[in-house]
């Protein structure tokens, strides 16, 4: 083997690993997947007895047998939360945050804690013996770059330091924003703790031979906080063996993965309500799905708005099964919530609805990036929250190529959003740090 064919070792630092469940473990699950076919050696080291909110069994068949995984213990704070109240601190480590009226005082005080006193977050004490350990495994087999991959941002902590001493290259991955993620306005901060985040952000930004994010929007407000070259690269969507007989016989809207207390499209229940009212057809027919994580305060304005004898909460169910009911219903529900700060989000979710070969319904803020994935790939629709009356008539749209049996997708241009492309993209900037 030649220099120029040297497989090069890369070291991936991620909290969220199988049997970790969610869009944040496939990311990385499925770049260690395809990064040797680009020349690439993947080493990954994780948490050794992390509390994971969400758990998927079935993605430990995913890892590649050959992959070298280090793990050491990590101290989290969600044990000593347990003790008060289990059912709240699981909640809200999946990010299902009550609105500020209607929180407990265990869950006040939760809130505060988690904000003010473990910055950047719960796994920080996970830092320090993860430097520790790191240091003398990348001199011992002779790393050459570290990726981080947050949130948890406190892994980005591990990689600055890392930098620091060892000189090592480093990328840092960020699939959420940092200090615009919308939970952060949750947390309580004080004015000393908003300062400490921003401090930290920086200190990142400004070390990392290259920034990595999900989408243009985070890049934008990354470029106004530093001059590292910052990449784009989204989630996607990856080959599957999932088979279906046919689509559900019932109109079925089904949305997959979390719905938080804010990411409640009420626009969308009264829209639904009047239909159901309006036209018998439909009342007989149509049914919602929600599958996954699903917020009280979701559940309460579903009911109130007349849906409940329409509606089926499923809960979280594993990858394959998601991956089915994607498949086999008549529309995808995408919503997020209509706020500025979360036009940079693009569920991971996304990618899988644009293979699913079923139209997605997505509701969210103007201009943000998702929409112009689904308008360039001609996989469904999108509006924005004061869109009642156009909402309303593409759902009966819809409704009646249901009828005729006419309700397919002519998807286009999904080649660049593949695991595989992607993978290609990181291994490019793996090479030239």
């Amino acid at each position: 083997m030649t220099e120029m064919d040297k497989i090069k070792k890369v070291l991936i630092i991620t909290y969220y690993w199988p049997p970790a469940g969610g869009p944040g473990v496939q990311r990385w699950l499925k770049f260690v997947k395809y990064l040797p076919e680009f020349g690439i050696e993947p080493i990954v080291y994780c948490p050794e007895n992390p509390n994971y909110p969400i758990m998927d069994k079935s993605l430990v068949n995913e890892i590649p047998k050959n992959i070298t995984i280090l793990k050491h213990p990590i101290s989290e704070p969600y044990g000593l939360a347990n003790i008060f109240s289990k059912g709240r601190a699981k909640k809200i480590s999946t990010g299902v945050i009550p609105k500020a009226k209607k929180q407990s005082f265990i869950e006040k005080a939760m809130l505060y804690v988690r904000g003010n006193y473990f910055i950047p977050d719960a796994r920080k004490n996970w830092v320090k013996p993860s430097v520790s350990l790191l240091s003398n495994y990348i001199k011992e087999d002779q790393i050459e770059t570290i990726i981080t991959t947050g949130p948890p941002h406190s892994l980005h902590l591990i990689g600055h330091q890392l930098k620091v001493q060892l000189g090592v290259k480093w990328l840092a991955d960020f699939r959420d924003p940092w200090t615009t993620i919308g939970y952060h306005k949750e947390l309580k901060l004080k004015a000393s703790s908003k300062a400490k985040h921003l401090n930290l952000e920086a200190k990142v930004l400004n070390a990392a031979d290259e920034i990595i994010v999900t989408s243009n929007h985070t890049k934008n407000e990354f470029q106004a906080k530093t001059d590292q070259p910052i990449s784009v690269i989204t989630n996607g969507y990856d080959s599957h063996s999932v088979r279906v007989e046919g689509k559900d016989e019932k109109f079925t809207l089904s949305h997959i993965g979390s719905l938080l207390s804010d990411r409640n499209p009420i626009v969308l229940w009264k829209v639904l309500a009047e239909l159901i009212k309006e036209n018998d057809g439909f009342s007989k027919a149509f049914k919602l799905q929600l599958i996954g994580v699903v917020s009280d305060d979701v559940i309460e304005s579903v009911h109130q708005n007349g849906l409940k004898n329409h509606v089926e909460v499923v809960g979280y169910v594993s990858h394959d099964d998601a991956i089915k009911f994607q498949m086999k219903s008549q529309l995808l529900l995408l919503i997020e919530i209509n706020s500025e700060d979360t036009k940079a989000i693009i569920p991971g979710k996304v990618f899988e609805y644009l293979i699913s070969e079923t139209p997605i319904l997505a509701i969210g803020p103007k201009d943000a990036d998702v929409e112009q994935i689904i308008a360039s790939t001609n996989t469904g629709t999108y509006f924005n929250y004061d869109q009642k009356s156009e909402l309303k008539l593409q759902i009966v749209d819809y409704f009646e190529a249901y009828q005729n049996n006419k309700l397919f997708v002519n998807a286009i241009g999904l080649q660049p959003y593949s695991r595989k492309a992607l993978t290609e993209k990181l291994s490019k900037i793996i090479a030239k740090n």
